[in-house]
């Protein structure tokens, strides 16, 4: 009787996770507070230029069109997601509310279009910081 020669597949060792430095925090929130920021702090610079530009435009935009800002709330389930798609601009979304912006109008179309657009830069800007917090880390180049 022959005997089975086949072995289990060999697992796969799992990549060792890098690990957090305080490097990797800073950057973090410098990205998240300046969009584009934590890519300069690595010299991305042209990455970091496209970011700050494409969130700054966005966001600016939204304003623009009269889009509502989302302030903290503890009501409606979408509009506590929508604080904290704002809230992802980090400064962009501190002075806006600093100068009372983004009260948004109903009568306007286009300020529904502008909410969107506020929220779509704040979302933009956290995975931008996610992303640099990959590169500070050593996991993404």
């Amino acid at each position: 009787m022959a005997e089975a020669t086949t072995a289990a597949p060999a697992e796969k060792a799992k990549p060792a996770r890098k690990p957090v430095t305080p490097w990797a925090v800073v950057v973090t929130i410098v990205a998240w507070l300046v969009p584009g920021g934590g890519h300069f702090l690595l010299q991305r610079w042209i990455r970091g230029a496209l970011l700050l530009v494409s969130v700054a435009v966005m966001f600016v935009l939204g304003i623009l069109m009269q889009g509502k800002v989302y302030s903290p709330n503890t009501g409606d389930i979408l509009d506590m997601l929508g604080f904290v798609g704002d809230l992802g601009a980090g400064l962009f979304y501190i002075v806006t509310r600093m100068m009372d912006w983004g009260r948004g109008s109903i009568n306007l179309a286009t300020a529904d279009y502008g909410t969107k657009y506020i929220v779509v830069a704040g979302l933009l800007n956290v995975i931008a910081a996610v992303d640099a917090y990959h590169i500070a880390i050593g996991e993404k180049q």
